[in-house]
């Protein structure tokens, strides 16, 4: 995807400096920042402190880890304690596990340990370029839903939830990613976008990417949405997720649970896109067993804006007022239209994520 034009990753290896560097999102959208990532210490923070956030990228965030863990580690043991370093730095999404592990299985079957940082690196421009071309394929398999909207409607109008765009992702996002092809394709489309609090990933991100990218989008608060769905406003939902459990329910930013139900309510179909490494097939109950980050209520009680050229917090709630930041929610799979995947779309359940992915379950 472009920025003034430009192409970009979100995430990147320099060839020239030797190291990683990506687009910080803390500053986004009034500043394009570029920032290294020089160590497992800066991966680690970069993931924890939301540098960079999504489930795509943080996959592809701490497949770049490993390889600053394969130049620190002393020994096999070594490298899976500061693997475990890395996996502890957010606990829903489920890519953040399957880059470590990935790495870890390729690196240990080296028993040279002076190649374990040159596997480690060529592992992660693998995980990086594969990301790209999954995101792209869940585009091209999403736009097939739009195209047959697009024979009835002259304009599409899509809801979306948080930024599962390529800001999310190496290149083209999940929910974005049919979106981006459609415009290509000529189809005309709009996006609601919602502000998605606390953090305002739709307002600071969505809504820059999908400008920077000439895609026609209004942005509307959060309980809006309810609203647009009632009164026939949006032709379709499509979301991204952190987490899907094997039996088709879906973590994702706190907030999608109330689309899927107002969705459900108004019969308009509601999509989630996801590449497979976000799929977990381990947990077949998400409400009950996936866990659900708490991060800072400071993400609540303040916001943070332009003002005066200077990106500045304001405290929004009187000073006492405590505060809960639940990160995510679980939408159950009964209200879930399918999901696009690289591989296709499927129903959400488990014979029918089993089916398309050739894969089989203990239970």
């Amino acid at each position: 995807m472009k920025i003034n034009n430009q192409h970009y990753r979100s995430i990147w290896w320099n060839d020239a400096l030797q190291l990683v560097q990506i687009i910080d999102q803390r500053y986004l959208p009034h500043q394009l920042v570029i920032q290294n990532l020089c160590s497992l210490a800066d991966c680690a923070t970069a993931i924890r402190d939301m540098w960079v956030r999504g489930a795509p990228l943080i996959g592809v965030t701490a497949a770049y880890g490993m390889y600053y863990a394969a130049l620190q580690a002393n020994n096999n043991n070594h490298l899976q304690t500061l693997a475990q370093q890395l996996i502890d730095t957010r606990p829903t999404a489920v890519n953040l596990r399957w880059a470590v592990e990935q790495q870890l299985n390729s690196i240990l079957t080296q028993t040279n340990t002076a190649k374990h940082a040159q596997i480690a690196l060529q592992n992660a421009h693998q995980i990086a370029n594969q990301d790209v071309e999954i995101c792209r394929m869940i585009g091209v398999h999403g736009l097939n839903l739009l195209q047959q909207i697009a024979q009835k409607k002259e304009t599409i109008n899509i809801l979306t939830h948080c930024n599962a765009g390529w800001l999310a992702c190496t290149d083209w996002g999940t929910a974005t990613s049919p979106i981006y092809q459609a415009a290509q394709a000529g189809i005309n489309v709009h996006v609601w976008v919602s502000e998605t609090r606390p953090r305002n990933q739709g307002a600071n991100l969505t809504a820059w990417e999908l400008n920077q990218n000439n895609i026609a989008h209004t942005l509307v608060v959060d309980n809006c949405c309810g609203h647009l769905l009632q009164h026939g406003m949006v032709d379709i939902c499509i979301v991204g997720t952190d987490r899907t459990t094997y039996t088709g329910d879906v973590a994702n930013k706190i907030g999608t649970y109330l689309k899927a139900l107002a969705a459900h309510d108004n019969n308009v179909p509601f999509y989630v896109a996801l590449p497979s490494s976000t799929i977990d097939w381990e947990t077949n109950n998400g409400i009950q067993n996936i866990p659900i980050e708490q991060r800072n209520p400071n993400e609540v009680r303040y916001v943070s804006g332009l003002h005066n050229g200077t990106i500045k917090e304001v405290l929004i709630t009187p000073a006492s007022t405590p505060a809960a930041n639940y990160a995510f929610d679980v939408t159950p799979a009964r209200l879930v239209t399918g999901l696009i995947t690289e591989k296709g779309i499927c129903p959400a359940t488990q014979t029918g994520i089993a089916q398309l992915f050739n894969h089989q379950t203990t239970s």
